[in-house]
């Protein structure tokens, strides 16, 4: 590396919370940011979170891949991803805990850049919260909407809640459980999720409700139109 280079890197500023940047300086600084494992400019606001804990954060992010990779597994032309890295519009680059997307080829609105990442908007995105005062539930939420996530679900740790917002007409609708106590995505047939258990951490009788879901004849449509 020459000495010219190697100045360029020294002078060039850290990501730190609250830095107001564009999409590219973003960009070109988390690059540049080896020991930043995770960082989202949200409307313009950059967002370095803390270490992740592990009852408030590690496990929930855990029982939820664990439900979506089950989904993905009886589903064609799906692709759920973790913590990876979203171009929605010039202001916004979050990185969400978990996304489930139909692919480009089969009608999905987002796609892989050339440069490996999500541009547009998935159909689904999840992020675990601490609580109702994360910025998950107010900036990131207007990000979502805005860019048309169809499907948006958090879940509050701190508050033992799990939120499923569906779009409607432009404006997320906070999805009611049903008289089982079950959410079931209105894009994603057969993508059932028994609310108590998962917040008690009892992944069997989560995955139960799911298998249900995938035995339903909603998901064996959904699956024949898929395949094509």
């Amino acid at each position: 590396m020459s000495s010219t280079q190697s100045a360029s890197q020294e002078l060039l500023p850290i990501l730190e919370n609250g830095d107001r940047l564009s999409q590219p300086e973003f960009e070109r600084r988390y690059r540049w940011s080896p020991d930043v494992k995770k960082a989202e400019l949200i409307e313009g606001v950059v967002y370095v979170p803390s270490p992740v804990r592990a009852r408030q954060h590690g496990r929930p992010h855990s029982l939820v891949m664990g439900w979506l990779m089950v989904y993905e597994a009886n589903t064609p032309n799906i692709m759920v991803c973790d913590n990876t890295t979203m171009r929605l519009d010039l202001d916004s680059e979050p990185q969400p805990d978990a996304l489930l997307r139909l692919e480009e080829e089969a009608g999905g609105r987002s796609r892989i850049s050339e440069d490996d990442y999500i541009e547009g908007a998935p159909e689904l995105v999840v992020e675990i919260a601490a609580s109702t005062a994360s910025y998950d539930l107010h900036d990131k939420l207007r990000v979502y909407r805005r860019n048309g996530v169809r499907e948006y679900l958090v879940w509050v740790v701190g508050e033992r809640e799990f939120r499923w917002y569906v779009l409607e007409d432009g404006e997320y609708r906070r999805q009611e459980a049903d008289e089982s106590g079950c959410l079931k995505s209105p894009f994603f047939p057969g993508l059932w999720l028994d609310v108590e258990p998962l917040l008690a951490g009892q992944m069997a009788p989560v995955l139960a409700k799911l298998q249900e879901g995938l035995a339903s004849a909603e998901h064996r449509a959904f699956v024949e139109d898929l395949n094509g």
